[in-house]
């Protein structure tokens, strides 16, 4: 098998010096950069996250300023995104820290482990990242990695199999720390087995074998099986939901209201949003009930939005309404009220964070730029 000397190694990190993407956290010198990185990066392409780290670093660069950001703003720059957690975790992490910590992120693996959204993986990747600390950093390009290399056909989601790819990739760091006299570049040979099964070892398709620096000594390859790893069960399928979303209309201002403080999407605000399909009588009865008086409705052009284990298929209708006098009472409170719904004009809808689940709607009403096609 590969990578068990430091021969190996080398092979591996001059492969990664040539190769090897220009991200905007890489290389910075900056920990908390490659803390943020990391957390964007859970679930979502490296692609996708750079425009997103770019734009929430400078908008928020310092800690101070990720523990100090009210929750809209911070929902709004990571709109798009999705698992917004993350992001509440983010700004929890910056308080500990602040609080905790002097400001630094921990250099132990363990200390790390014990932050708001840093688990084993990222704990590993900002250690080894940030402060060349020779811990691994076992995410799904080095799980797929590791499978091939050794013709590992055992199901790399189950957690016996990552601890044991963890383990065997703690002892080989030790050993060419050892071997190295404690300047090995730990830091650089973590990134490059993550480069390496982000660009040639690539998932849902063949590996690019024949780019590999460590071809000549992959078990996989030498078996002939490479193609058939890693080894993974069926994704259970995704549930299908339908729903009627309304866009409610008092003149210029918009109707939304904001999510359960827990659950799928919470905190974010949104249209408001009805089980089945309703037709348009259902509708103007709902909104009756509601305490509005409909004017006009007209049927909006249907859409749906794909979560990790959910499918929303939705149908949606404008309904434009006359001016309710809640609606523009003195002094109301806008927090108070959100969770029952607020009506906004579009200036503040522009500033509110609502789910790309909408982007039609958004887009329809030249409220958030189209999503951009791939190329």
């Amino acid at each position: 098998m590969a990578l068990q000397n430091s021969a190996d190694a080398e092979l591996l990190l001059h492969w990664y010096q040539e190769n090897k993407r220009s991200l905007p956290w890489r290389d910075t010198g900056n920990p908390e950069d490659v803390w943020i990185s990391e957390i964007m990066l859970q679930q979502t392409r490296v692609e996708a996250v750079k425009e997103y780290f770019v734009r929430f670093r400078e908008a928020l660069p310092t800690l101070e300023d990720i523990a100090a950001c009210p929750d809209e703003t911070l929902l709004r720059l990571w709109e798009g995104l999705g698992y917004y957690t993350r992001a509440r975790n983010i700004k929890k992490c910056a308080q500990v820290l602040l609080r905790d910590h002097g400001g630094e992120l921990p250099v132990d693996p363990l200390e790390l482990r014990e932050l708001p959204g840093i688990g084993p993986y990222t704990a590993g990747a900002i250690a080894s990242i940030a402060y060349n600390v020779p811990v691994p950093a076992v995410d799904g390009n080095v799980l797929r990695v590791f499978s091939r290399l050794t013709a590992c056909e055992d199901d790399i989601m189950e957690p016996a199999t990552k601890q044991a790819f963890t383990e065997r990739l703690q002892d080989l760091l030790w050993q060419l720390v050892y071997a190295d006299w404690k300047s090995f570049p730990v830091a650089d040979f973590n990134q490059a087995l993550m480069e390496l099964g982000a660009l040639v070892c690539i998932p849902n398709g063949a590996p690019l074998c024949e780019r590999c620096p460590v071809a000549a000594q992959c078990d996989g390859r030498r078996l002939g099986i490479q193609e058939t790893l890693p080894r993974r069960a069926p994704k259970k399928p995704r549930r299908d939901e339908v729903r009627t979303v309304l866009v409610l209309r008092d003149g210029e201002r918009f109707y939304v209201r904001q999510r359960p403080s827990k659950g799928l999407l919470a905190g974010m605000f949104e249209f408001p949003g009805f089980p089945g399909t309703l037709s348009e009588e259902e509708v103007l009865k709902l909104v009756h009930e509601r305490g509005f008086t409909p004017l006009r409705i007209q049927a909006l052009p249907p859409f749906h939005h794909v979560f990790t284990h959910i499918e929303w298929h939705m149908s949606a209708y404008e309904v434009q309404i006359a001016e309710p006098l809640s609606a523009t009472a003195p002094g109301r409170n806008r927090k108070e009220h959100a969770r029952n719904g607020i009506f906004v004009t579009r200036a503040e809808l522009e500033k509110l964070a609502l789910p790309s689940a909408f982007r039609p709607l958004l887009s329809r009403y030249a409220l958030r730029p189209p999503r951009r096609q791939k190329k």
